[in-house]
């Protein structure tokens, strides 16, 4: 080969790696981009010379995958940490949270003893009783706020991941038809697609599958594909079909069917790290609060109701709640739930978790959504009046149709139970501080004289009730109607109580039998002694501080699912947010340290150093320059020769 084929060689090599210098240096801060060195070789076929064999891309496939599995767990993190950070913040705000509120509220009740028929008194009462069940209906407000936000976000995540798959999928037909036409992919396309890769990790956990080395396929971790080759299937966000108000991740396949995907199939990235917050937070913060909101009033209202007001009534409900929500799933028959209640009875059952109800042929099966734990229900009011009950809440279902095999409710018995909490009472003089006493006559032994229903005695003829004990059966005068005995319902026949509902046959009594009739219940003491007994209700006394003081005592008594009072079950909560905030942030330290770790790893390799690319410059520029000098003197030869021949 002459002279000047070789200078000709070298300063095309030298000028392609002076492209590849200058094309690293413009891309310094391109996202994505990965740096490019120029593999040169001798010239083929024996001949003198240098050849440009390929322009190469710095990157390494493995330390890719470990940073996008990285940047998903970073970025699930983080946006866990933003979102749990709200809900610390708001709990935890010593003027604004709960706590200092049933504080007041327990002191003004302490008030209120200290002088019962005072106005000012009373007007205390009332209005830290508004003051409390304002701020639980703010707490609410700001955490449905935050579901709100969370299905507006899930909403855009999933429009970004849509955007992005079909990207990846019509690169993959770019580059396959680049391959076809030169035999090799332009590197920019590979950068493109690999940072669009990298985007997708940030935003959820996925699955990458090259095939045959240059094809892209996504799919998610349970297999369900997002990009094969150059076709990409959509994620839809779509209502739950247990949850009209909840927005979950869809699946639409390639015949067009959309399926609810389950939410632990969405982890990683910032969709999976706001569904995991939902599903692990925020969920439980609402349920938690409405216990709170619910076992507060069920407990306020049962003893209220123990008492008289100031006219010489009975105390009614001291605080309004909102009721338990029920959902029928989409598949269900047209059975439906007539009704859903609080069980004051049963509150110590009350837990901060949602329910499901399924259906095994026509019997129920209750499982807690929190743990998957099935739940045991009250058998013999199933059996006997298709009264379904747990968990400190009553539900009827419709008689025709009546549920069916395969029928599922979503039950929420708390959820929203703060949004509906407001004080019942605005008038000074219906604050029951005062005892509801009886007026007792006859020989019966008798105990745990007490009210169990609104408005006492006032079905009884003349307000009073008469009770006649003989040979262990019991006749009741001045009611007609049904009775209880041990919370199970018997009828009157002639007065005498019977065996059950339909009458028919005479209960004997023993000790210890409950009696409930026309909201009073007692305990019979002695069964087997002839004896009558009549109750009438007491007069009112003015002075009478004993309800106010049995009020007041609530706040040190374990409302809250029969284990916690009202005060430590709001700590509990503090603490538990509190530390799962702490243990978010520690962890995204860690997983933010290792990601740092991963990204200096492959930038190392992959990233442009300015300070190596301007001396390549220089070096590359002097190569160029050589071989112009090459071509330069084998032109001075060929002018000498000519001249010798002249």
């Amino acid at each position: 080969m002459s002279m000047f084929s070789v200078g000709l060689s070298g300063l095309n090599a030298a000028q392609n790696a002076l492209n590849t210098t200058s094309n690293n240096i413009s891309n310094v801060y391109t996202p994505g981009y990965n740096r490019e060195i120029t593999k040169l070789g001798e010239s083929s076929a024996g001949t003198s010379g240098v050849q440009v064999n390929d322009i190469e891309r710095q990157f390494n496939q493995y330390v890719a995958e470990q940073l996008n599995s990285a940047k998903t767990q970073s970025s699930a993190l983080e946006t866990y940490y933003n979102q749990v950070t709200q809900i610390d913040n708001l709990l935890a705000d010593r003027d604004a949270g709960l706590a200092p509120l049933m504080q007041n509220f327990f002191s003004s009740l302490e008030d209120l003893a200290s002088s019962p028929s005072d106005p000012a008194a009373r007007q205390g009462v009332l209005g830290n009783a508004e003051t409390l069940s304002a701020q639980f209906r703010s707490f609410d407000s700001y955490l449905q706020d935050m579901q709100t936000n969370i299905n507006s976000q899930l909403k855009d995540e999933v429009t970004q991941i849509n955007n992005t798959t079909e990207q990846v999928a019509g690169l993959n037909k770019e580059i396959a038809l680049a391959r076809a036409r030169t035999g090799e992919a332009p590197n920019s396309l590979l950068n493109q697609r690999d940072k669009l890769v990298s985007d997708l990790n940030e935003r959820m956990d996925l699955r990458l599958n090259i095939q045959d080395g240059k094809t892209y396929n996504v799919s998610l971790p349970n297999g369900q594909p997002l990009v094969t080759g150059t076709n990409s299937f959509q994620l839809e966000t779509m209502e739950a079909d247990y949850d009209p108000q909840r927005t979950v991740i869809g699946y639409r396949d390639g015949g067009g069917n959309l399926s609810q995907l389950d939410e632990d199939v969405v982890t990683g990235g910032s969709l999976g790290g706001l569904m995991n917050f939902r599903q692990e937070t925020l969920d439980k913060t609402q349920n938690q609060i409405g216990q709170l909101a619910v076992s507060l009033s069920s407990a306020m209202n049962e003893q209220h109701k123990q008492g008289v007001d100031l006219n010489g009534e009975q105390g009614e409900n001291f605080f309004n709640i909102r009721a338990p929500q029920t959902y029928g799933y989409e598949s269900n028959s047209d059975a439906t739930i007539t009704s859903a209640e609080f069980d004051a009875s049963r509150a110590d059952e009350l837990r901060a978790t949602d329910y499901t109800v399924s259906f095994d042929g026509a019997n129920p099966v209750v499982t807690r959504n929190d743990n998957g734990q099935e739940v045991e229900f009250d058998q013999d009011a199933w059996n006997d009046d298709e009264q379904l009950k747990f968990g400190g809440i009553t539900i009827e279902f419709s008689d025709t149709p009546a549920p069916v095999d395969g029928d599922q409710f979503e039950i929420q018995p708390v959820r929203r139970a703060g949004a509906g909490m407001e004080a019942n009472i605005s008038d000074l003089d219906k604050i029951a501080a005062g005892s509801f006493e009886f007026e007792q006559a006859g020989t019966m032994a008798i105990s745990d004289l007490r009210v169990t229903g609104d408005n006492a005695l006032t079905n009884s003829t003349g307000e009073q009730l008469e009770f006649d004990l003989a040979g262990g059966e019991l006749t009741i005068d001045g009611f007609t109607g049904n009775v209880l005995v041990n919370g199970e319902e018997r009828a009157l026949n002639a007065g005498v109580v019977q065996t059950d509902a339909t009458g028919g046959t005479a209960a004997t009594f023993s000790d210890g039998d409950e009696i409930t009739v026309d909201g009073v219940s007692f305990v019979i003491d002695d069964a087997g002694t002839d004896s009558t007994l009549t109750l009438s209700q007491a007069t009112a006394n003015t002075g009478d501080n004993r309800n106010a003081l049995a009020m007041q005592d609530l706040q040190s008594q374990n409302v809250v699912g029969g284990s916690a009072t009202v005060s430590g079950a709001y700590g509990s909560m503090v603490s538990d947010v509190g530390n799962r905030t702490n243990i978010t942030e520690v962890n995204l330290d860690a997983r933010q340290g290792l990601t740092d770790q991963l990204t200096a790893v492959q930038q190392s390799e992959s990233g442009v150093n300015l300070d190596e690319e301007a001396a390549n410059l220089i070096r590359y520029q002097q190569f160029y320059q050589a071989n112009a000098r090459v071509i330069d003197t084998a032109g001075t030869i060929m002018d000498t020769i000519l001249n010798l021949r002249g």
